[in-house]
This record gives structure tokens, C-alpha cells and sequence, in this order.
């Protein structure tokens, strides 16, 4: 896909509006610029609708826009599911996770692992998540957004969109939070402009002309099996196709456990989300969370509707079979015209930009509060720990270029969204009891929280590579089915669960071989919990819309 004259001149108006907002911000902050609660966590500045943006921005990534469309190519609407449910793990996250962080005063992930364990414990993962994000997350979203702009601009191109992407989220970055914060919500704009721009072109491609609401009713007619939020368990009938699709989206058991653990580990265990509410007081917070679920309506319309489209514009001989899922949404915008090209790469190009600058903010963050001020630098000026975390964020993308440039990772192999499923996936069940039982359980100790991450990644492994193996493919806890490979899986979703369930059951048990009250454990009371009318409104407008839409797709 070529890009016109108006597509650049396009393109760089994006870039100029936004570098030049998130340098008026900088400005206006600048009396702060050496003070590390404002830098880190933009603390107090931060509306809710910021917040909100904010979220949704540096959640929206390539791996979305590219991942998401091929799954909605493969397997259709049900791939909705992790933004939807996401909606709901956000008014969780609000009315239950929010309060008993900013009650306890705490920043980072690790500082409530030391508040509510122990040292040992916020050390391990301090340092796990630095390289988790640095390796996995950076190098992952670096390696997706530059294989996504250069598809469209020319593969020569890939090594200089990286420097840029990396380049442009830095100087994004250097500001502080509350620069990121508030040049996400220019960003979120853009991101929706332009997804919602690609939709209504291919949804029209579709329709021959006739519009994108006739496109939308051609796409359910001809493609009926694409609009089915629960798959059916397959059978000895079932294709090895049909069975893979079931082993990405289980059915009505994706939702007995793994698509909550995973939801709820991300927006409420995770320092690259949780920083943008951290800072502000828990009205404000709540607000942003909830308007964030909100946004997550919107989401499948931009990321999963093009593949869709995609598939029926296959089917109609529009567009040439693809070699693969992935190539869905960068077929869909060779459709749109001069100008409009421009504005799609921007938004693909805000989504990048914001999740690269909210991870790098992240790392510094960890870094410096929980490493360099901690064991490093005790006596450490604010001044000291600002340049210390800019210096972080500029390693960090060094690094990620680094192992990005020859793709020594290995993530084109994998695919970018399997890579980044891989890595995170497998110690979601053991951080996230960790983290629960620690919030609601007065017994647990320190000696269990250990004990929990292990042996949520070890059982998680053993579930998805080797369960099958020892114990037969159908049992009274799972199925596995065939992967085409000559193997047998349980569904990745279905071990995550189980891996959960087994994790809190030796948790609970090591925990109870414990003292009966724990010193350690957090004072609730359920004044904490209790929320305003206007907030339950909203709240309640999101979950009737989710019912709708449930029980239309179901």
C-alpha cells in the first residue's frame, strides 16, 4: 500500500498535535519536573477522563489491531469476549481492588507485595517484571507495530518505523506520567477516528457500495458462523479447523476461570495498568476506571470487526485468499482512500506510541522505586530519582531495539500475540491468587505467596504441555482435543483455570498451618467499598449493555 501526499501531510499533523500537546503539558508541570510521586505517577493531576483514555490507549496496541482482526478473520465475534469481560474486571478492579491500594498508599506492585508479604517476596518480582516487561512486552510491541507500518509503507522500512516508534514514545516518556496521560487521550481519539474510519470503509467495501449498516447485515448473512459469542464443544464430527478455534475460545468454560484470571491480572495486578489511577484519590480513580469499561465496549467495532469484514471480502472474491489471519486488517486498508490511509496509520501508530511509553514508564517506575532507592541509593534526591528513571527509559528501549532489530526473540515465529500469551499467560494463575488472597485473606502468609507463584507456573505448564500425556485426554477436570500437530491440548484458558484453582487450594493449606492473624494483613472495612450513585449508574448502563449484547450474539 502506497501512501499519497495527502497520507503523509496527514500523518504528520498527528505527530505535530500530539508532540506539541505533550510539551505544552511538560511545561506546565515543569515546577515539578524533579518531584518523583509526579513524575512516576502524575500523582493528584490526572482526571478521570484522562485516566480513562489513558488505560485504553496503552492497552490498544498492534497486537490488537493486528491479532485481534486475524482472530476475528478465524474464528469470528467470540474473540470479543477479552474485551468485553475486560469491561467487567474494570468495574471490579474499581469498586473492590481500588480502595485497598490507595487506602495502603501503594505506587508500585512490588511496594504491596513488601506491605503485605514480605522483602523477599517484592524482590523476585520486582525484578521478573523488569524483565517480563523489558523482553517480552517491549521487544513484543516494538517487533508487532514496526511489522504492521512497514506492511503498509514498504518491509525496507522496517528498521527505521522502529527507531521512530521507539524514538517517539521516549520523548513521550521523558515527561513524566502526566504527559503520557494526557497525550493518551489525544491518542485514544485518534485511535478510534481512524479504526472507526476503517470499519465503516470495509463494511462498505462489503455492502458493494451501499453503505456500512447494509455492509454490517451482509457480513451476519453471509458469514452467520463469525457471530457466535460461545463456541460449541466439539465432537468426533468436528473438523481439525473447528477444533482449533475451540482451543483459542473454549466455549461457556473459557468463562468458569481463565478469561477472569487473565482479565483481572491484567487491569488490577499489573503496574503498567494500574499506575494511571494509583496517583489520584479513589473518587477520581473509580470514575476513570469505570469510563475506561466503557471505552472497552467500543473496542471490538475497531479491532475485531475488519477481520470479519475481511473474511467475507475472501469469500466474495474482493480480496485475494490470505496466506495468513494476521494480514486481515492491513488487507482491509489497501480499501481506503488517499488521506484516509494517513489517518489509519496514525491511529495504528497511537496505539503503539502509548502502549510502548506506558510500559517504558512502568519499568522506570519499578526500577527506580523499588530497586535504585531501595538498595542502590538510599539517600537519593528527588531530583536523582526523576534523571535516574528517565536514564531507565532510555536503556530500556536501547535494549528492545537491540533484540528487536534481528528479531532475536524469535516473536516473528511465534506470531507477536502468541509470544507475548506464552510468556505472561503462564504466571497469571499464581500472581493473581497472590494478589487476591493477599487483599482478602487475613491468614495468608508470606511462606504461601512463594509458594503460590510457583506452583501457578508449574502447574500452568504442566496443564498445557504434559496433563494429556500422564493422565489421558479426558478426564472428570478437562478434555484435550487434537492440536493438528500430532498432540493433544487442553484449551489454554481451561488449564489456566485449573492451574488457578490448585494454586489457591495450597495456599489456603499452607497459609492455615500459619498464624491466626497475620500481622501483615490489611484492615478492611466495608465503608471502603461503597460507591456513589452517579458511579453505580454507569456501572449499571455497562452491564445492561453487555446483557444486549450477550444475548443477541450468544
Amino acid at each position: 500500500m502506497n501512501l499519497a501526499t495527502s497520507d503523509i501531510i496527514v500523518f504528520l499533523l498527528y505527530f505535530v498535535i500530539v508532540a506539541s500537546y505533550g510539551y505544552w503539558i511538560y511545561l506546565k508541570r515543569k515546577t515539578k519536573e524533579h518531584d518523583s510521586k509526579a513524575f512516576f505517577l502524575a500523582e493528584g493531576s490526572l482526571t478521570w477522563w484522562a485516566i480513562g483514555a489513558s488505560l485504553i490507549a496503552s492497552n490498544i496496541s498492534a497486537e490488537q489491531f493486528i491479532g485481534m482482526s486475524g482472530n476475528g478473520y478465524f474464528v469470528g465475534i467470540a474473540v470479543a469476549a477479552y474485551e468485553w469481560i475486560a469491561a467487567v474486571a474494570l468495574i471490579i478492579i474499581a469498586i473492590w481492588f481500588m480502595p485497598v491500594y490507595l487506602k495502603n498508599k501503594i505506587y508500585t506492585m512490588p511496594q504491596f507485595l513488601k506491605t503485605r508479604y514480605n522483602e523477599s517476596v517484592s524482590v523476585i518480582m520486582a525484578v521478573f517484571w523488569l524483565f517480563l516487561y523489558v523482553f517480552v512486552n517491549l521487544t513484543s510491541i516494538l517487533f508487532l507495530g514496526s511489522v504492521a507500518i512497514s506492511g503498509l509503507v514498504g518491509p525496507e522500512y522496517f528498521h527505521p518505523i522502529m527507531i521512530a516508534l521507539a524514538a517517539f514514545a521516549i520523548v513521550i516518556t521523558l515527561g513524566g506520567m502526566k504527559v503520557i496521560g494526557y497525550t493518551d487521550v489525544i491518542q485514544v481519539l485518534v485511535l478510534i477516528i481512524g479504526g472507526l474510519v476503517t470499519v465503516v470503509i470495509a463494511l462498505d467495501k462489503v455492502s458493494g457500495g451501499n453503505g456500512p449498516i447494509s455492509g454490517l447485515g451482509t457480513v451476519m448473512r453471509e458469514a452467520p458462523d463469525h457471530f457466535h459469542m460461545i463456541l460449541a464443544k466439539p465432537d468426533a464430527s468436528s473438523s481439525q479447523e473447528y477444533i482449533n478455534k475451540y482451543l483459542i475460545l473454549p466455549g461457556i468454560l473459557m468463562y468458569a476461570a481463565g478469561q477472569w484470571i487473565a482479565n483481572l491480572n491484567y487491569w488490577g495486578c499489573n503496574q503498567y495498568i494500574t499506575q494511571r489511577a494509583l496517583g489520584a484519590d479513589l473518587p477520581t480513580a473509580r470514575k476513570g476506571l469505570v469510563f475506561a469499561a466503557f471505552l472497552k465496549l467500543l473496542m471490538p467495532i475497531i479491532v475485531m470487526l475488519p477481520g470479519i469484514a475481511a473474511f467475507v471480502l475472501v469469500q466474495q472474491g474482493n480480496l485475494p485468499p490470505l496466506a495468513k489471519q494476521d494480514d486481515a486488517y492491513s488487507a482491509v486498508l489497501g480499501f481506503l482512500p488517499d488521506g484516509l490511509k494517513g489517518l489509519s496509520v496514525a491511529a495504528l501508530t497511537a496505539a503503539i506510541v502509548a502502549s510502548l511509553a506506558g510500559k517504558a514508564n512502568s519499568i522506570s517506575t519499578i526500577f527506580t522505586l523499588d530497586i535504585y532507592k531501595k538498595y542502590i541509593n538510599k539517600e537519593a534526591t528527588e531530583k536523582k530519582m526523576v534523571w535516574t528513571g528517565r536514564m531507565v527509559v532510555l536503556c530500556s528501549m536501547i535494549i528492545a531495539i537491540l533484540f528487536t532489530w534481528e528479531d532475536l526473540l524469535g516473536i516473528g515465529g511465534e506470531g507477536g500475540f502468541t509470544f507475548i500469551q506464552k510468556y505472561t499467560g503462564f504466571i497469571s494463575p499464581g500472581v493473581f491468587a497472590m494478589f487476591l488472597l493477599g487483599m482478602f485473606w487475613k491468614r495468608t502468609t508470606g511462606a504461601a505467596a512463594v509458594a503460590g507463584l510457583l506452583s501457578g507456573f508449574l502447574l500452568c505448564v504442566f496443564f498445557n504441555q504434559y496433563a494429556p500425556q500422564v493422565f489421558g485426554n479426558d478426564t472428570f477436570f478437562y478434555t484435550a482435543y487434537p492440536n493438528g500437530k500430532g498432540g493433544f491440548e487442553i484449551p489454554f484458558l481451561i488449564a489456566m483455570g485449573l492451574s488457578f484453582m490448585f494454586t489457591v487450594a495450597i495456599m489456603v493449606a499452607m497459609s492455615l498451618l500459619g498464624p491466626k492473624i497475620n500481622p501483615k494483613a490489611f484492615e478492611l472495612d466495608k465503608s471502603m467499598f461503597k460507591i456513589k450513585p452517579s458511579l453505580l449508574a454507569m456501572i449499571v448502563m455497562i452491564l445492561l449493555i453487555l446483557t444486549v449484547l450477550y444475548v443477541k450474539f450468544w
